[in-house]
């Protein structure tokens, strides 16, 4: 059983139409693998339908078609999910929602290592904008403590990890902000692989590790913010 799903208020943003593409890729993600929040969402979009409904007088039209289009394309959403969550193939740690970006599977993927246990593959560097990737750490594996620069995503998507708040496994949703501080370990049955957003550049901070900061800033989108 999952034991972390987005809040609330990020699958009310999400039923709106109203989260980044990135962000709402993280939650599409964790939807296919989560029955709970596929039911959250929706309950969300019913509700934003009657809420449609009932203030078609008050409103400009402009904003009503733009409020329709949002509700609508969460329902078809909702209902693509639905229909796929179940699929199996050689794919079966791929999500639906990821496989239009991972078509050829995880190994054909180009991975960069950042250490002999750690290694990172680029999905999205859109400038100026979130950063979406996939880790790749060995089973039993530390990966180096570090903080968060910004806000952070993270979907599980085979495999377990654990950090000091819990343990992890497949189709967990972990949000992270600037304040966390964490050292996560991997299970020693399999390795893990996870789907990360990443809004600003993770840093390291172990005396070796910090090597590898300047690394992160430049392959981030936002690395001309950064000082990169």
């Amino acid at each position: 059983m999952l034991s972390c799903h987005p809040t609330i208020d990020i699958l009310t943003d999400y039923s709106s139409g109203s989260l980044s593409l990135a962000h709402a890729l993280g939650v599409s993600v964790h939807l296919d693998q989560c029955p709970k929040c596929r039911e959250q969402v929706k309950r969300l979009n019913m509700v934003g339908a009657e809420l449609f409904a009932s203030q078609t007088d008050t409103v400009s039209q402009d904003h009503m078609a733009q409020l329709k289009s949002n509700v609508m394309a969460a329902i078809n959403q909702a209902d693509v999910t639905e229909a796929k969550h179940q699929e199996r193939d050689v794919f079966s740690h791929i999500p639906a929602s990821l496989r239009r970006w991972i078509p050829k599977g995880f190994n054909a993927l180009n991975w960069m290592y950042l250490t002999p246990s750690f290694k990172l593959a680029t999905l999205s560097n859109e400038a100026g904008g979130p950063q979406i990737a996939l880790s790749r750490i060995k089973a039993g594996a530390r990966l180096p403590s570090h903080t968060h620069t910004g806000n952070e995503v993270t979907i599980v998507l085979k495999g377990a990890f654990s950090d000091e708040d819990g343990l992890y496994r497949e189709g967990d949703f972990i949000s992270r902000d600037h304040n966390h501080k964490h050292q996560p370990r991997v299970t020693k049955d399999e390795e893990c692989i996870c789907l990360i957003i990443l809004d600003s550049p993770i840093e390291f901070t172990g005396w070796m590790t910090r090597l590898l900061n300047p690394i992160m800033r430049h392959f981030h989108p936002n690395n001309a913010l950064n000082g990169a």
